[in-house]
């Protein structure tokens, strides 16, 4: 069965928010900061009702396998650019990973960008997260920040 491409919907949020919670539970062994629980790290309607973000999904029949979204953002004011493109809740099920879906979207969030004359790109990722920093550097992201914390161990 071929995988298919489109922009979200609302009427896609039950599936993106499970695509949500399973970009969350990946990642919490990489954070022990994360509650416990139902966390929201953003809603994803807002990236399909905001003229300035979109979402792509890819399915399979009426399966959604995989997303990623992109916001345009204001640059810092000391970049010699004024505008770039934050990639964010990028997600491919485990039985799809590997067949290029999300080199797919990323190319598709990269070129909507491109159309809107933006070409800097910046996403996060956890350190730990080595297959998904392959993934981005196979596209040309190379690292630039290192974000620490220092935080009281008794929380523990």
């Amino acid at each position: 069965m071929d995988i298919i491409f489109r922009l979200a919907t609302t009427q896609d949020k039950p599936a993106l928010d499970h695509c949500l919670q399973q970009i969350i539970e990946a990642e919490r062994p990489m954070d022990e900061c994360l509650d416990d629980g139902f966390i929201e790290y953003y809603d994803p309607v807002d990236f399909i009702n905001n003229e300035n973000a979109t979402l792509i999904v890819a399915e399979q029949g009426d399966v959604i396998i995989a997303c990623g979204a992109a916001k345009l953002k204001n640059a810092k004011h000391f970049y010699h650019y004024d505008k770039s493109l934050y990639l964010a809740m990028m997600y491919v099920a485990d039985a799809y990973r590997g067949k290029g879906i999300n080199r797919e979207i990323m190319q598709r969030l990269l070129s909507w960008g491109s159309e809107k004359d933006v070409v800097n790109a910046s996403l996060t990722v956890y350190p730990q997260n080595a297959s998904a920093i392959r993934a981005y550097e196979k596209l040309g992201f190379e690292p630039a920040l290192l974000e620490m914390r220092l935080r009281d161990k008794s929380e523990r």
